[in-house]
């Protein structure tokens, strides 16, 4: 039987190796050393202090830091640790989500006098104004790591405002492309390794001119970052388009 001491010696991403393939030891090394690290993602999406032992919003990080061992693949070009990040900020999202719309419980103690209830219409004004408040919040967090996945392409929101195709078609065309590029495995490999566009073997996958793929190559880019990471608001911007 392998020591902790030992794990400790091996690099995470070998770990996350040996977990996908049944290391039953490792996973759960794993899963009790970075309880710290999912409180603190939990934390952030709740906005408060996450104790492991009470919030059951721990267990559902802890559950999708497993989760993210699991599905967790090197080909996207994420550390794992941001992958785990976001997964686990995913799942506490929807879990929020889910209570948000269940059925608040009622006491049988409790009474309720009509008179004295606020106007529907204002609570739904208040739970609308919350709803909103918590997708600006989200939308900002994810905003900001997207920022941090432009910089490691040296691109920024500035660039991208400038290098946007003007007219729906080449929008739409420079889209198409970035599916191309993200559906195909050498060419996404390529792209995460060198961190730049395969312009020639790309001019041969679409029906746009190497012109046109160099003009719009920033633009091509900052999609397919979107399209390999676990975005849900900025995917939201891409539905539908160049389908």
């Amino acid at each position: 039987m392998i020591k902790e001491q030992s794990l400790k010696d091996i690099p995470l991403e070998k770990m996350i190796s040996s977990v996908q393939k049944g290391d039953m030891q490792t996973q759960n090394y794993l899963l009790k050393t970075y309880q710290p690290f999912i409180a603190k993602c939990v934390s952030e999406v709740c906005k408060r202090y996450i104790d492991p032992k009470r919030d059951d919003e721990f267990s559902i990080g802890l559950s999708a830091f497993n989760e993210a061992m699991i599905s967790y693949s090197s080909d996207k070009g994420s550390s794992f640790l941001s992958f785990a990040k976001l997964v686990i900020k995913r799942k506490v999202i929807d879990y929020i989500r889910y209570i948000k719309k269940r059925p608040a419980p009622i006491s049988l103690d409790e009474t309720f006098d009509a008179e004295q209830m606020d106007n529907p219409l204002e609570i739904a004004a208040v739970k609308e104004k919350y709803q909103e408040e918590q997708d600006a919040w989200h939308r900002k967090e994810e905003i900001a790591d997207y920022k941090e996945k432009l910089a490691a392409y040296k691109l920024t929101f500035a660039e991208l405002t400038e290098v946007s195709p003007k007219h729906r078609d080449a929008r739409e065309s420079a889209v198409r492309t970035a599916r191309t590029l993200y559906e195909d495995p050498e060419l996404r490999a390529f792209v995460f390794s060198k961190k730049k566009l395969p312009i020639k073997q790309l001019v041969r996958k679409v029906d746009v001119s190497k012109k046109t793929l160099e003009r719009n190559r920033k633009f091509i880019l900052a999609v397919f970052i979107v399209l390999t990471e676990d975005y849900l608001y900025l995917k939201d911007y891409l539905k539908g388009v160049g389908q």
